[in-house]
């Protein structure tokens, strides 16, 4: 059974989440009251999961997915808040979150997107050979299945999505990665705020890769973007 860490300060929504997530996904969910009760769960414990409140007490759910993030670099998490300006999704994606549902929303959907994030980490623990999950990217080696990078003896871990962007990129070197055929591969979705949150991955992507300056990544306009490896 999968575990799930649920922070949630308003007491019925939470009960209402964790009963429903316990009987109709199966799942086993363990229920913080503020950000510090979260952070301190997560440490004692294991999780498949984490889905975090936004605005809480003591903590808010963005410093304790930072903190979160700093401990496991790949663990899904799903961020749920009533505030649904752009810049605070796309804090959300910036802080490595994997997901975001914006309150009030049904709670069949939130249990469809916990469905998804986890059948996409197993698919990635499980996969087989028909398509290379290492990759050497100029001085870099990238390990899809690792979900990291590594530039002489430094590791950078890579969220889920980040890893899931990169090996499509790896995949296509040096042709066009079409802006479409990314977003529906891994957001399952090519609407706006999607393309906004696949731009913040993009930058993070740029960055790890940096150091080698036979690397890029550009901009084709109109059409997508290109893995170029000198």
């Amino acid at each position: 059974m999968k575990k799930i860490l649920l922070v949630e300060d308003d007491p019925n929504l939470g009960m209402l989440l964790q009963d429903y997530l316990q009987l109709k996904g199966k799942y086993d969910v363990q229920l913080a009251r503020d950000g510090e009760e979260g952070l301190a769960m997560f440490q004692k414990d294991n999780f498949d999961l984490c889905i975090l409140d936004v605005m809480m007490p003591k903590k808010d759910g963005f410093s304790l997915g930072k903190d979160i993030r700093k401990k496991d670099p790949v663990i899904p998490i799903i961020f749920a808040t009533a505030k649904a300006m752009i810049e605070d999704k796309s804090e959300a994606f910036t802080l490595g979150g994997d997901d975001y549902i914006t309150k009030p929303f049904r709670i069949e959907e939130l249990l469809l997107r916990i469905n998804a994030l986890l059948k996409r980490v197993a698919n990635q623990s499980n996969a087989g050979g028909e398509t290379p999950d290492k990759f050497e990217i100029g001085k870099y080696h990238f390990d899809y299945t690792l979900q990291s990078i590594k530039h002489e003896e430094a590791v950078q871990k890579l969220s889920t999505k980040e890893a899931e962007l990169l090996r499509l990129l790896c995949l296509k070197k040096n042709q066009v990665l079409t802006r479409e055929e990314a977003l529906l591969s891994i957001w399952h979705d090519d609407n706006y705020f999607n393309g906004r949150s696949m731009d913040v991955f993009l930058s993070k992507l740029r960055k790890y890769l940096k150091d080698d300056p036979s690397v890029e990544i550009l901009n084709v306009h109109g059409k997508g973007y290109k893995l170029i490896v000198n």
